[in-house]
């Protein structure tokens, strides 16, 4: 019987045009624990780069905090990115949502010039110098792709993304609703969910077979 497997889950805030998407979070959420696994939530401790009205789509003259707009869908159990310790977890995985272009990263505003955030940054690279898989949805792919360069993986079908990520040194392939791309040598396994026209089916499946290729990759 395989021993629980333990998964860190980064979120960008609460919502996908300024944090985290919350069906992609909470989707990956259920299949970890539909696969018998365990998880625990971590967002670093900072401002939103921006706060957007998800009715209008129109930005708001507030201020918001990532770890703490992160904790509506962890339900307040969820800790700061920088006490994340490698050692405690067998995968890293992040759902998408703008906020991974804006909070965890710079892509959306810098494109294929982009920076991660350091504490990001440091924790996938504290993941992959354990050989222990990471998975990114939808556009949180481009974090990958600019500390790991040379990975395959999938943003889905959008062009100008696909170029960015390729910039970066990246392979990126096409890909449709639920469909992973995993790469072996760095164990990278992506899945577009919303970067494609989707709906709430389509990202379950997405989540779901994310969260099984790297269960296989732990084994």
């Amino acid at each position: 019987m395989r021993k629980e497997a333990k998964f860190a889950v980064i979120l960008a805030g609460n919502g996908v045009f300024d944090g985290s998407e919350i069906h992609e979070a909470t989707l990956t959420l259920y299949a970890i624990m539909k696969h018998g696994g365990s998880y625990k939530i971590f967002a670093p401790d900072m401002d939103q780069s921006d706060v957007i009205n998800h009715i209008t789509g129109e930005e708001m003259s507030e201020k918001r905090n990532v770890l703490i707009e992160a904790a509506r869908i962890a339900r307040g159990d969820i800790q700061n990115l920088k006490e994340f310790r490698a050692d405690d977890f067998d995968g890293l995985i992040m759902p998408g949502g703008f906020g991974a272009a804006k909070n965890l990263s710079s892509f959306a505003f810098e494109g294929s010039n982009c920076s991660v955030n350091e504490e990001v940054e440091n924790a996938l690279r504290a993941m992959a110098d354990q050989n222990k898989p990471i998975g990114a949805l939808c556009i949180s792919p481009v974090i990958v792709a600019r500390i790991f360069g040379d990975l395959k993986l999938t943003i889905g079908q959008d062009a100008d993304t696909a170029q960015a990520v390729e910039k970066m040194g990246a392979i990126h392939q096409k890909t449709d609703h639920g469909e992973v791309v995993v790469d072996q040598k760095r164990k990278v396994i992506t899945s577009p969910c919303y970067m494609l026209d989707a709906n709430i089916l389509n990202i379950a499946e997405g989540t779901d077979n994310v969260v099984q290729s790297m269960l296989e990759m732990m084994d």
